[in-house]
């Protein structure tokens, strides 16, 4: 029961940083109704800032300023290359962003190369035993830091302009700039925040247990997408929800993965996308998502 509730915890903390990262997705799709596949190269953006700079100026300014750079690289895609676009098929839109990651990700994994950058995060490889029960301290700042970035963007979501003025945007483009929203503002802050919490999570997808920022590093948001996709491409809610289910099944099937042999090696990897074939299957449009009026 220990092991389980050790798994567990693991999980939710594992999933509540894949919960920034779908989030990220989420509020892209919400401003402008297109799947960012650059998102990947956000992440390791902000991650690669940070592990560069936190010698010279001291961990926390280096991870505010990962955080801002990661912001400025998604404001400036969405305003020199995104913007270019507007008013193109969505998924001409997706393909952009395909071309973008692969151009941002060459330079950052060039810059990377073989080595294996440490972000100079004050938890080290500290553990923290409660009635038996093992957990790192980085699991439990993942979990707290998660919680509390989570709390304030749904509240500035809610209560904010911008999150109003994002709200129509979601409901109805067209409307939304008739009634003096400017689109490009939104769709800029969306780039921008979603840049931030992939800085955000790369931090804490890159310290103990993990050796450090890597140049694969970038693939943990494509395991944040299976996320999202379940949640809800258009669900803040589902966002939440999709990347606790992801980081639960995640950390229970790579921890019992030698009870299930059965079912192939690596299967903790692959059991995130299982659950989300799983929940399309019965719910196409995803747990939260908003299912597409059709006339018939």
């Amino acid at each position: 029961m220990t092991t389980f509730a050790e798994f567990l915890l693991n999980g939710v903390s594992l999933g509540s940083i894949y919960a920034l990262i779908a989030l990220g997705f989420v509020v892209i799709f919400r401003a402008t109704e297109v799947v960012n596949f650059a998102h990947a190269s956000l992440l390791l953006a902000g991650g690669y800032v940070t592990a560069v700079l936190h010698e010279p100026i001291g961990f926390w300014p280096a991870l505010l300023v990962g955080i801002a750079g990661a912001a400025l690289v998604g404001a400036a895609v969405e305003f020199l290359v995104m913007r270019r676009y507007r008013g193109s098929d969505h998924s001409v839109l997706a393909i952009v962003t395909i071309g973008v990651d692969i151009l941002l990700a060459t330079e950052l994994t060039r810059r990377i190369g073989t080595d294996i950058l440490a972000l100079g995060d004050p938890w080290g490889d500290a553990v923290v035993t409660v009635g038996g029960i093992s957990v790192a301290e980085t699991r439990i700042a993942a979990l707290l830091a998660a919680a509390l970035l989570i709390t304030a963007f749904l509240l500035a979501f809610r209560h904010t302009s911008w999150g109003v003025a994002m709200r129509a945007a979601a409901e109805n483009q067209e409307t939304a700039a008739l009634m003096g929203i400017r689109l490009g503002r939104v769709s800029l802050g969306a780039w921008a925040v979603a840049g931030g919490l992939a800085a955000v999570a790369a931090l804490f997808l890159t310290v103990f247990p993990t050796p450090g920022l890597e140049r694969s590093t970038s693939l943990a948001a494509m395991k944040a997408f299976p996320a999202a996709i379940l949640g809800g491409l258009d669900s803040t809610t589902g966002a939440l929800v999709g990347g606790l289910l992801v980081g639960i099944t995640e950390s229970l099937a790579t921890g019992y993965q030698g009870d299930l042999t059965f079912l192939g090696r690596g299967i903790g990897d692959l059991a995130p996308y299982l659950v989300m074939v799983a929940v399309l299957l019965i719910r196409p449009a995803g747990l939260f998502g908003t299912k597409e009026p059709a006339r018939v």
